[in-house]
């Protein structure tokens, strides 16, 4: 009985992404036309995970307090809001709305982790939550291609009018489909939370704040890959934009085969711990490796590096999220998860400037 919530709950994720996907490929060319020049257009991008970092713990502590369902579907139709307004913009001001509307919608994966720790045992939540890292790879992998399309044949409002209807039948489903999963709420969870704030109180717990320390570098680096890895790509090794966008649909479909097939089978072998650590170092001989690659082996060599990459984001993030999981009490699952992930939006506030500067 417990599965099947779970899948809807995945299904609603995947769709999520998808929707999300679909407008990482043309969002920078769009700015562009409308006059934006390349500081401000990286400004849209920061203006996204700003609002994510406020926004996160707000729908963490929420969930805690009136559910995870209501959460995810007010999160979902938050979404189909920010699509409309792309769709309609003709100015960089609009187009910035719509960026900040859409990470508001897109904090809502405490709410979903939570939902997760709420039905699964904790020894079991590691392969649950690499299922819901598979469905993000999922999105990614179909969004971005299904964008260029759209774009090319339809213009932004033919783009943004189908993400904002696949974000509207999502939420349909998760309507009539997602089950409440918080049997235990907590009407006194606070709500309005600053997130620095939240941040600074669980610094005296060291299981939790170990665990924040190292998810903040972690995704910090992922991120200054991110940006910098397009710029390697096309100076130092002469790749197109469709070459390096299947570098990346690489690693997305890497990420989303390791976290749906064997996370839960290697955690049962190997333990949280060995994983956790063995994706961190995994992760830095990826990103280490990759500058080094040379030209007359490059996609053999690069594949390697993007692979161990790929291994090392699908060991680590899952594991994150069952320790902080398993410190965390049951009232404040929601909470805890939901810091975590203003700590990976303020890593991703501050990575790709920073890989640019070393770049």
């Amino acid at each position: 009985m417990k599965k099947f919530p779970i899948l809807v709950l995945i299904i609603t994720i995947a769709i999520d992404m998808l929707g999300f996907g679909i407008i990482i490929p043309v969002l920078p060319i769009y700015a562009d036309s409308l006059g934006a020049s390349e500081f401000v257009i990286g400004l849209i991008a920061t203006s996204f995970a700003g609002a994510q970092f406020f926004f996160t713990p707000f729908w963490g502590g929420l969930s805690d307090r009136i559910g995870r369902r209501p959460v995810i579907l007010i999160s979902v139709a938050i979404m189909v809001l920010s699509y409309l307004i792309l769709a309609n913009a003709t100015m960089v001001w609009m187009v910035f709305a719509a960026r900040i509307v859409a990470g508001i919608g897109a904090a809502n994966l405490s709410a979903a982790q939570a939902f997760i720790s709420d039905l699964i045992k904790p020894k079991e939540r590691v392969k649950y939550f690499g299922y819901l890292g598979a469905a993000f790879g999922v999105g990614f992998i179909f969004g971005p291609p299904l964008g260029g399309y759209l774009k090319t044949n339809f213009g932004i409002e033919g783009l943004g009018y189908v993400a904002a209807g696949i974000s509207a039948l999502n939420f349909i489903l998760a309507y009539f489909m997602l089950p409440e999963s918080n049997k235990d709420k907590n009407p006194d969870s606070k709500i309005f939370k600053n997130p620095f704030t939240e941040i600074y109180k669980v610094l005296p717990r060291q299981d939790i704040r170990n665990v924040l320390m190292i998810h903040f570098v972690f995704i910090m680096s992922f991120s200054m890959m991110q940006i910098t890895a397009s710029l390697l790509w096309s100076k130092q090794y002469g790749l197109n934009e469709q070459e390096i966008g299947s570098m990346f649909a690489y690693v997305g479909i890497s990420t989303a085969l390791i976290q749906g097939l064997f996370m839960g089978k290697l955690n049962t072998i190997f333990g949280e711990r060995k994983l956790f650590v063995a994706g961190n170092l995994m992760m830095a001989v990826g990103l280490g490796s990759l500058p080094f690659v040379p030209e007359g082996a490059f996609l053999l060599l690069s594949l390697i590096s993007l692979t161990l990459i790929s291994f090392g984001h699908s060991f680590v993030t899952p594991t994150i999220s069952s320790l902080l999981s398993k410190n965390a009490k049951k009232k404040e699952q929601g909470k805890i998860l939901g810091l975590a992930q203003s700590v990976g939006a303020l890593s991703r506030i501050f990575g790709p400037s920073l890989g640019g500067f070393f770049f």
